[in-house]
C-alpha cells in the first residue's frame, strides 16, 4: 500500500506462534452443523513458517445471530508471513480458500476474514479482505469487528445494504476513537463479500477488490477508490481537499487512495463510506475473488480468472494466485480470497472480459 514515508510506523509487531498440525479434511461441530473444513499447512517460496489455521466459534453472539464460526490464521512474519487454509460446506454448493504472504514488505499489514452465522434462521457467509497502510492496527481491527457490527446491525437482513454502509462507517469512527496516539495515523482498505441466501453483496472502501466470474465473463464487483478518479476527485475538492501528484496521484500529497478507514488527518476527505454492488447467485456464477492491491498491481483481472479456474480447490486457487503475483514482481504484501459455487449440470468455458459499458 502507498503512503509517504513520514506517516509510516517503524514499530514492526512480532507474533509468536506455535505450530499446528492437521488432517487435511476435518469434521468441525459448529453451530450444530457438520462443517468440512480443509487445514492445510503448505510451503512456498522456499520460505520456513509456522503458522496456525482453525475454526472457531465466537461467544460474543447477538440474541438475533447465533454463533458465528471463523476461518482465521495467525502468521509469524519472522518466518515467512506465509499462510493458506480452506473452508467447504456439508452439501458442497459453496467454498472458499486463502492465501496471505508477507512478500518483499518488511512487516505483513494485510488481514483477512472469513465467517459464518445463522441470523434469523438463514446461513450468512462473510468474506473480507483488509490492506493496512502506515501501519496494521487499522486492518486488524476492521478484522475484529466490521462483520460483528454488520451482523449486530437491526436491518442486517431486512435491508442489508443500508447495514453495510452503516456498520461501514461505525466501525471507521470507533477505530478512530480507540486509536488515542495521535502520533500514529493507521488506516485501512476493506474489500467484503457478503452472501445472503442467494444474493450476493460486494462493498469496497480503498484500491482491494472483487472480481466474479459468470459462466467464464470475467465482472468485476469494485471499482478502485483512486484520488484521481473524476468523481472521486470533484468529492475531494468539494470537501477543501486537493489531489497532487507525488509519485502517484495522492490526497493532500499524502495517501495514494480517495477512500479508507482511519486516516484521521485526512478524514474529512477520506472517507469510508463503501460502494456496494449486488450479484443474484445464479447456476452462471462459477468463482468471487476477493484480494488486496499486492495482487491486482501485476496481474489483470481476467488472469486471475483464468488462474483460478484451473484449480478445482479454491486453496490451491488462492495459493496460485498469491504465487503468480510474488513471481511477477509485486512488492506488497499479497492476500486472496476465493469462494467457488458449485451447482448441478454446470460447465466451464474460457474467461472472458466484461463488455465496456
Amino acid at each position: 500500500m502507498l503512503i509517504n514515508a513520514n506517516f509510516r510506523s517503524s514499530i514492526v509487531r512480532l507474533a509468536s506462534l506455535t505450530c499446528f498440525s492437521a488432517k487435511t479434511s476435518d469434521y468441525l461441530k459448529i453451530l450444530g452443523r457438520d462443517l468440512d473444513a480443509t487445514l492445510r499447512r503448505i510451503p512456498l517460496y522456499n520460505h520456513k513458517f509456522r503458522s496456525r489455521a482453525s475454526m472457531m466459534v465466537d461467544s460474543g453472539s447477538t440474541a438475533a445471530s447465533e454463533a458465528i464460526a471463523s476461518l482465521s490464521s495467525n502468521r509469524n512474519v519472522e518466518d515467512g508471513g506465509y499462510s493458506s487454509g480452506g473452508w467447504k460446506s456439508v452439501n458442497g454448493k459453496l467454498s472458499c480458500g486463502y492465501s496471505s504472504f508477507r512478500g518483499k514488505r518488511a512487516s505483513m499489514e494485510d488481514f483477512f476474514d472469513i465467517k459464518t452465522s445463522e441470523v434469523d434462521g438463514q446461513t450468512v457467509s462473510l468474506f473480507g479482505i483488509y490492506d493496512g497502510h502506515g501501519g496494521s492496527r487499522a486492518a486488524e481491527y476492521l478484522k475484529e469487528h466490521l462483520f460483528q457490527n454488520l451482523i449486530k446491525h437491526p436491518q442486517f437482513m431486512s435491508n442489508t445494504k443500508l447495514a453495510i454502509s452503516e456498520a461501514y462507517q461505525k466501525t471507521d469512527s470507533d477505530f478512530l476513537e480507540t486509536e488515542s496516539n495521535n502520533f500514529r495515523d493507521d488506516g485501512s482498505t476493506a474489500s467484503t463479500a457478503i452472501l445472503v441466501s442467494n444474493h450476493l453483496y460486494v462493498a469496497n472502501v480503498g484500491d482491494s477488490r472483487a472480481v466474479i466470474s459468470k459462466s467464464g465473463k470475467v465482472i468485476p464487483l469494485s471499482e478502485d477508490h483512486k484520488p484521481n478518479r473524476s468523481d472521486e476527485r470533484r468529492r475531494i475538492e468539494s470537501a477543501g481537499g486537493v489531489v497532487t501528484w507525488a509519485g502517484t496521484w495522492r490526497v493532500g500529497g499524502i495517501l495514494a487512495m480517495s477512500r479508507a478507514f482511519g486516516n484521521r488527518l485526512l478524514k474529512q476527505f477520506v472517507i469510508a463510506e463503501p460502494e456496494i454492488q449486488e450479484q443474484d447467485v445464479d447456476d452462471e456464477l462459477e468463482l468471487l475473488v476477493l484480494a488486496s492491491d499486492g495482487l491486482w498491481d501485476v496481474v489483470r483481472n481476467e488472469d486471475v480468472v483464468s488462474l483460478a479456474r484451473t484449480e478445482e480447490e479454491p486453496e490451491a486457487a488462492a495459493r496460485k494466485l498469491t504465487e503468480a503475483a510474488f513471481t511477477r514482481g509485486s512488492a506488497d504484501n499479497i492476500t486472496c480470497i476465493v469462494v467457488r459455487f458449485r451447482h448441478s449440470g454446470t460447465t466451464t468455458s474460457e474467461p472472458t472480459p466484461a463488455t465496456e459499458s
